[in-house]
């Protein structure tokens, strides 16, 4: 699989990374605010830009000698995603002089031994072009002026980009792999960072024991036996009416819009504080929006528990939330790696049980058997037949049903046809939907 040059964006806090960081990728993939420290993970997107094909890497506003664990994180990030770029974008503020954090930044950018470029950010005019002269002093060439806000010269920048990478043009590569869409999501601090870097063996997002320390949707691509999987690590989801301020609410914003364009949802519940209102409205959301879902419960290591335990707490979700005897359960634990190694086959099998096309054929000879076994009740006086079957729809899987009175079909027997469905074609972890219309 041919890999994207990567290009890592660093630089002191409140620079305007996550604001260039969106400009090239003409999408608001990264929080943006003027509070520091928004940013804390590293996070990537693709931009093509005159043929040749870019990853961009944003990262936590870089704070030398800073004890604060998250700080401390955020440089970690930094320096790892340094080391895995194959060009630096240092980035400064043009409106005030170098600070001792740019000379400290600027001394690793010498050392990491890369390809770089600094950056003067919020040159918003040509006037405001002679702060470049500033930077000189850090001793670093080449000094580009731009505004990440208004798009000033970011053109120029990644022609420069480009031009230090030495990219030649090649022709497309064919992609024959199998790709799916992985989202992590769940509660704050149910370990959604710590099963993302087990998955990935390294420690690719910030993990502490704080709730809200991601922020950002996370994408990170991951090459399993032959498949391209994108995994998307997500902020915790609470209840609105928990929600305390703007920040929290964009990271909710991003989250929901990651479960829309998920293939497959692993929805994570804490294995301490078992299964809560608010896990329920989770799997809800993710049902709806007709994704594959694995659920899994993490913290297993840290229950006492017996030969009953893991049935016992099965039953439980079961009892609360009738619809998840459908969905497939991993009991894990992210911190030793318990059965983490049967989380993508899991989920890949979802996946590919989402896609399938089930031939009307095959469905029709299964309606006149499971309707021969039980035939729908007489309502009204009135009986009801279900005479075609088709599916009309996959991702998510929709079948449509002809009868002479759709509307009279009790909900009973419509679950026991959508039941008799799955156990007949294998949809464990994918939403069915049954359409009645009239013949």
């Amino acid at each position: 699989m041919k890999t994207n040059p990567i290009i890592a964006i660093v630089g002191r806090p409140n620079v305007g990374k996550s604001t260039f960081f969106n400009r090239v990728l003409k999408r608001r993939k990264a929080i943006v605010h003027s509070q520091e420290g928004i940013t804390r993970d590293r996070i990537y997107g693709d931009v093509e830009w005159t043929g040749f094909d870019l990853t961009f890497v944003d990262t936590g506003g870089y704070i030398p000698d800073d004890a604060d664990i998250f700080n401390a994180a955020v440089r970690e990030q930094a320096v790892l995603a340094m080391r895995e770029a194959d060009l630096i974008l240092f980035m400064v503020d043009g409106r005030v002089a170098p600070t001792p954090s740019d000379h400290a930044l600027a001394q690793l950018v010498r050392e990491a031994g890369k390809p770089f470029v600094l950056v003067v950010n919020k040159c918003d005019s040509l006037k405001m072009d002679e702060q470049i002269f500033l930077y000189h002093e850090l001793g670093l060439e080449p000094v580009l002026p731009i505004s990440a806000l208004n798009g000033r010269l970011t053109g120029d920048l990644l022609d420069a980009i480009v031009e230090k990478l030495e990219l030649k043009r090649e022709p497309p590569a064919e992609s024959n792999a199998e790709e799916m869409s992985l989202a992590i999501v769940g509660m704050p601090n149910v370990g959604k960072s710590s099963l993302t870097n087990a998955l990935l063996q390294k420690d690719q997002t910030i993990v502490t024991p704080i709730a809200g320390t991601t922020r950002d949707s996370i994408d990170t691509h991951l090459r399993w036996y032959g498949k391209d999987v994108i995994l998307i690590d997500t902020a915790g989801l609470r209840k609105q009416s928990k929600i305390t301020d703007n920040i929290e609410y964009y990271s909710n914003v991003r989250t929901h819009k990651t479960i829309a364009r998920a293939d497959v949802v692993l929805v994570l519940i804490d294995a301490v504080k078992g299964f809560t209102k608010q896990d329920k409205t989770i799997l809800e959301q993710v049902i709806q929006k007709g994704k594959g879902l694995v659920i899994i419960v993490n913290k297993w290591d840290l229950l006492k528990k017996d030969a009953n335990t893991m049935q016992d707490f099965l039953e439980e979700m079961v009892d609360q939330f009738r619809s998840l005897s459908h969905y497939p359960v991993l009991f894990i634990s992210a911190l030793t790696k318990q059965r983490v190694s049967k989380v993508l086959d899991v989920a890949w099998n979802v996946h590919q049980a989402r896609q399938q096309r089930i031939p009307t054929k095959a469905l029709n000879e299964w309606l006149q058997k499971v309707t021969a076994n039980m035939p729908p009740p007489a309502i009204r006086g009135k009986m009801i037949k279900i005479k075609y079957i088709t599916q009309v729809n996959q991702a998510p899987i929709i079948f449509a049903l002809y009868a002479n009175f759709p509307g009279l079909i009790p909900v009973a027997y419509q679950r026991y046809l959508e039941n008799q469905l799955r156990q007949s074609f294998k949809l464990e972890g994918v939403p069915v939907k049954l359409s009645f219309r009239k013949k």
